[in-house]
């Protein structure tokens, strides 16, 4: 079999790694908790980091507005579906062996990738924003506008006594080293085709 198929379907297979292990994580951390509290997102549920951190953090939230996390959201049932036909397309790209196929496929998962980070940071900022004008606690910012409590897509932020972390978890490393894979799959295949 050649270099370039082999490619193809080793990196398509990566991504199975997004069904066993989390995608994202978003840790926060304050004096008032000496274990940080975390939420681990996978392509089908929000996870604890630590045992009840999760209801641990909404009834934080609950003080100051913010809605509480569901247990399920309907990206959850969507994701797991479009991964799995991702992974059997690129299996069969691999198999079929034609290289512009190959990049296609990258193309395609990276339009869905950006989608699905751009879906996460339309939630966080629901999630951070739409808060309860009735709730116990109001923080306003300097120029009077209610303050938001949205989680940084990337990266770490400071809310009010927190710190607020999000970053990808090994899933995503399944997935972005997959991808790379299937791109170096198309320049092989590429070189491939010029050498018959």
């Amino acid at each position: 079999m050649k270099k370039s198929k082999i490619l193809m379907i080793i990196g398509s297979l990566l991504l199975l790694g997004l069904f066993i292990f989390p995608l994202w994580n978003i840790t926060l951390e304050a004096p008032q908790y000496p274990i940080p509290l975390g939420m681990d997102i996978h392509i089908n549920k929000f996870a604890d980091t630590h045992e009840f951190d999760i209801k641990n953090i909404n009834l934080m939230n609950h003080y100051v507005g913010m809605q509480y996390i569901p247990e399920t959201i309907p990206e959850f049932k969507m994701f797991p579906i479009v991964i799995g036909a991702m992974i059997l397309l690129g299996v069969i790209i691999g198999f079929v062996g034609k290289h512009k196929l190959f990049l296609t496929w990258f193309i395609i998962m990276t339009l869905l990738g950006t989608a699905g980070m751009y879906d996460f940071y339309l939630w966080e900022y629901d999630y951070g924003h739409n808060l309860d004008p009735k709730a116990i606690m109001n923080f306003k910012n300097p120029d009077g506008s209610v303050m938001g409590f949205q989680p940084p897509l990337f990266g770490t932020k400071n809310i009010l006594n927190f710190t607020a972390h999000s970053y990808p978890r090994l899933g995503a490393y399944f997935m972005f080293v997959g991808m790379l894979l299937t791109f170096i799959a198309f320049f092989v295949g590429k070189k491939e085709a010029k050498i018959k």
